[in-house]
């Protein structure tokens, strides 16, 4: 897994696996505002060529290590996302639950 390079593109509410100049899987994200400043995991794809390769997991761990960079919560609303943090409570705090309605209340919107 070490030639995939995970690269945030903001603007398009997208964090990006790459290997061979190809995006090979992302997370699909928005950025909550309020209540409080919250990265919102949606939807999180890996390419079928790709699957089975750690390449969400690589996903998911960079967006929580992204939000403690950024000092931000992380709301997860992608199940894959909800299932990893489960996983790996170490590394992904519980999101409040006043965050995760808010988050959802947004993405229906």
């Amino acid at each position: 897994m070490s030639d995939v390079e995970i690269r945030d593109d903001r603007a398009a509410g997208r964090l990006e696996a790459v290997a061979g100049g190809e995006v090979v899987g992302h997370i699909e994200y928005f950025v909550l505002d309020s209540p409080a400043p919250a990265l919102v995991p949606v939807h999180t794809i890996v390419e079928p060529a790709h699957e089975g390769k750690g390449i969400a997991g690589s996903l998911a761990r960079e967006l929580y290590a992204l939000a403690k960079r950024e000092g931000v919560a992380v709301a997860p609303l992608c199940p894959y996302v909800v299932s990893w943090a489960e996983r790996h409570p170490d590394e992904a705090p519980a999101a409040d639950p006043a965050l995760l309605a808010a988050a959802k209340e947004r993405a229906r919107g």
